[in-house]
């Protein structure tokens, strides 16, 4: 299911509540020298790999992803001595009104709360019937109130958000505290940043760890990062290096853009990892190909200075520098070192970039 509906805030609350200090990519410098010049004839031109696919992205910072679909988390399973949930099956097609014919009959025959709460996301999505927040929010509040930790979360988002009703962020929280305790990762995660915030009650950094910890175990990648990030710096749990390096590396691998950068680094140093510095160029070029200018500039560095790749490559890194610096990512070494390429290095490393710089700019216009 797509709920329509935000978190709380992002991850990216972490550097600045704990100490003010800017976000934890910008404290995580790369154990690289400011890349030397290379000699005028090892210059040769190459071709970007996927000039077809630049995409900007707006900000570098954590963003929680999505809230999972509500039936899909609990569905129940065509097994021996269960009956098939037609409903889910049928939203799973793409047949809303057979989904909603459906859900309507087990809660009729069965006051069943999952039905309940795929009614409720068919009306929030105006899938198969028209938006009706209103019937939306009594669906999933009958659905809560017979213990569906997936209602309780979404109707947590609406009273956040001001939907079918006034903002009610009080009743808000002690929905997510309830779908928190009935295992919803998600909530879990979402409750652990009103801890970590301390507005709603007294800031709480262990509670806030403890509610990550129960997400980062459900796999939730946000969580993962943000946990991380408490290991990593000591606060809330005891530092613990390789904690913070192993759980960035399940974020990453879950495809979360600042984890990919934070991992890369961790790999690059050797931080809490077996150094890998070619498999750090590997993940720095994927997080630099989906819009990270920190990883941009991260590629950039690493290819002026031939680390983990077979040889220098300055044409690559004259377009990765002009990419992040477009980004927001400046770089006075660089500079410096794109200012003594040749000038035929410089043109193929503008040209190489030109495509992204478009988008950028479009982006900014």
């Amino acid at each position: 299911m797509r709920v329509r509906a935000r978190h709380l805030a992002a991850a990216s609350w972490l550097a600045a509540l704990l100490g003010g200090a800017a976000p934890a990519w910008a404290q995580a410098p790369m154990q690289i020298a400011p890349p030397a010049t290379p000699p005028a004839s090892t210059a040769k031109p190459t071709h970007p790999a996927h000039p077809e696919a630049p995409r900007r992205i707006k900000s570098t910072k954590v963003r929680p992803a999505p809230a999972a679909p509500a039936p899909a988390a609990q569905a129940p399973a065509a097994s021996a001595g269960h009956e098939p949930d037609l409903a889910f099956g049928a939203y799973q097609e793409g047949h809303y009104l057979t989904a909603f014919a459906e859900a309507t009959k087990r809660i009729n025959e069965k006051g069943d709360a999952k039905s309940m709460t795929l009614l409720a996301e068919l009306y929030a999505n105006g899938l198969g019937v028209p938006n009706n927040d209103l019937e939306a929010v009594k669906w999933y509040s009958l659905a809560a109130e017979r213990g569906d930790r997936e209602a309780m979360f979404a109707l947590a988002m609406f009273r956040l958000g001001g939907r079918g009703g006034p903002r009610d962020s009080a009743e808000a929280t002690r929905l997510l505290a309830e779908a928190a305790k009935l295992g919803h990762a998600a909530a879990a995660y979402d409750l652990g940043l009103l801890y970590l915030e301390g507005q709603q009650f007294p800031q709480d950094v262990p509670r806030a760890a403890q509610l990550f910890q129960m997400a980062a175990k459900a796999g939730n990648p946000e969580a993962q990062f943000a946990l991380a990030t408490l290991y990593k710096d000591g606060h809330g749990v005891a530092q613990n290096t390789q904690e913070a390096t192993r759980l960035m590396g399940l974020a990453a691998q879950a495809d979360l853009l600042d984890a990919e950068v934070e991992y890369a680094i961790a790999l690059f140093n050797g931080t809490g990892v077996a150094k890998d510095e070619p498999g750090a160029v590997a993940l720095l070029r994927k997080a630099a190909m989906r819009g990270s200018p920190i990883a941009q500039d991260r590629l950039a560095r690493v290819l002026a200075a031939g680390r983990g790749v077979t040889a220098p490559d300055p044409v690559e890194a004259t377009k990765w520098h002009l990419i992040a610096k477009a980004g927001g990512a400046s770089d006075p070494d660089l500079d410096d070192y794109v200012a003594k390429q040749t000038p035929e290095v410089r043109a193929a490393g503008e040209k190489a970039a030109k495509p992204w710089l478009d988008v950028i700019k479009l982006s900014h216009s």
